[in-house]
Parts: structure tokens; C-alpha cells; sequence
């Protein structure tokens, strides 16, 4: 169904430039032969062939670019779709290959991820010292501990969180549970555990 609306607007509009030429056509033959006066060619011009090329084109021409915004759009669900399939199928994934893979640039993928995290597609963390994604099931994620280098935070939170003691951001689902705890900082420099 990808591009019908761009398709439909093309037929509207050479439909409509179409019968603009043959009432164009048809009344000119008229008046050269003297079976029509020039004002009554004017109006038959103007009723019968201008009138439709604006109606038909002007909702071609809606139709066509609201089927290039729609392709537009489902190669942004695309693009992110093999992103999250990136990353989930390895468990983990470095952000430079990502980049070239999906020939996106660092923002791109930073605001897709984000999208993702925020329609609850997507649980994990980055971290930003490696510049690894790191796909973890929602239950590592959305504890009060760290899944990259062991600290322990206050508050689960939800969304983005950053962990206050190595920089990773954590993407927790937007159902987590809340729970408090006392922050611990991490046994080692996170460094030492990838």
C-alpha cells in the first residue's frame, strides 16, 4: 500500500490536465470552425476544462505529498525497526557501526533510541565511555542497581535515567516498578568490568 497516495495524486492530476486538453481542443475546433463565439469558448474553457484541472489537481496534489510525507514516515519506522533489531539480536552494539549500518548520524540515533525507550520498544542501557548499546531484559534494567558498573541509586526511575556514578543511560519501561533503596557506589571503576 506504501506510496498509493502518491500514485492516486498523479492519475488525479493527469486526469485533470487530460480534460483540460480535450475541452481545450474540442472548443477551439468549435470556434475556428465559427460554430462557437469567443465568449462561449471563454466560458466552456473555463467551466469544462480550467474548472476540473483545479479540482483534480488540487486534490492530486494534496494526495501526492501526503503519500510522500506517509513514505517518508514508514522509512523512519523502517530505520528504527533494524535499529532495535541491532541491537537486540547481538545484546550489544557499537554506536560507530550502527552509524554506518543504518547510515544515520550519532543525534539520529540518540533521538531514535530515545523514541523507542519513550514508546516502551526498547530496554537497556549506553554507555557513553564505549559508546556500546546494550539491549538487558526490563527486570536488570529497571532495579535500583546498575547493569554496567554495580552502583546502586536511589530511585528506579523511568524513561532515561542516567546512573550518577559511571554516565550510562538507562533506558527503563515506563511500567517499572518504583523502589527506593540507599546509593552505593560501584565495588569497581566500571572500566575494569566490560
Amino acid at each position: 500500500m506504501s506510496g498509493s497516495g502518491k500514485t492516486v495524486g498523479m492519475i488525479l492530476i493527469a486526469a485533470g490536465v487530460i480534460i483540460f486538453l480535450i475541452v481545450t481542443l474540442f472548443i477551439g475546433s468549435g470556434l475556428a470552425s465559427g460554430q462557437t463565439g469567443g465568449s462561449g469558448a471563454i466560458l466552456g474553457i473555463g467551466l469544462f476544462g480550467v474548472l476540473p484541472l483545479l479540482i483534480l489537481g488540487g486534490i492530486g496534489a494534496y494526495l501526492f505529498t501526503q503519500g510522500k510525507r506517509e513514505e517518508q514516515d514508514l522509512a523512519g519506522v523502517r530505520k528504527k525497526e533494524r535499529l532495535l533489531g541491532l541491537i537486540q539480536a547481538q545484546g550489544k552494539a557499537q554506536l560507530n557501526s550502527i552509524m554506518v549500518e543504518l547510515k544515520m548520524t550519532r543525534d539520529e540515533v540518540k533521538q531514535d533510541i530515545y523514541e523507542l525507550v519513550q514508546q516502551g520498544l526498547f530496554t537497556g542501557y549506553i554507555d557513553w565511555s564505549t559508546n556500546t548499546f546494550f539491549s538487558k531484559d526490563a527486570a536488570q534494567v529497571a532495579s535500583n542497581k546498575c547493569p554496567n558498573c554495580g552502583g546502586v541509586r536511589e530511585l528506579v526511575g523511568q524513561g532515561i535515567v542516567k546512573c550518577q556514578y559511571c554516565g550510562a543511560e538507562l533506558f527503563i519501561p515506563p511500567g517499572a516498578p518504583q523502589t527506593t533503596a540507599t546509593p552505593v557506589p560501584p565495588a569497581a571503576p566500571p572500566a575494569t568490568q566490560a
